[in-house]
């Protein structure tokens, strides 16, 4: 698990599978940062991970300040699928 850090913004919401650097992941969740205040651009801050990650992200079993961090801009990631299903 990570945080992921992208420049500008793709079109992804929580739930969404990306590919960057080679790796296919998964956003659980998603910080949408800089719409009124802040940067030119828009800035996605997502915890991103593998899909056997996602019960720690659930309950919470990780330190998220001591997440690795990693920058991409919008162009370098490829979206495999927008956002996930909708949960009711």
């Amino acid at each position: 698990m990570k945080r992921l850090i992208i420049h500008g913004d793709p079109g992804i919401r929580k739930g969404a599978i990306i590919d960057y650097d080679g790796e296919e992941v998964i956003c659980f969740g998603i910080n949408r940062n800089g719409e009124y205040h802040g940067p030119k651009e828009v800035q996605l801050w997502c915890t991103v991970g593998t899909e056997d990650e996602f019960e720690d992200f659930e309950k919470r079993n990780y330190m998220p300040h001591f997440l690795d961090v990693d920058r991409v801009d919008a162009d370098a990631v490829e979206v495999v699928r927008p956002r996930g299903d909708l949960a009711i």
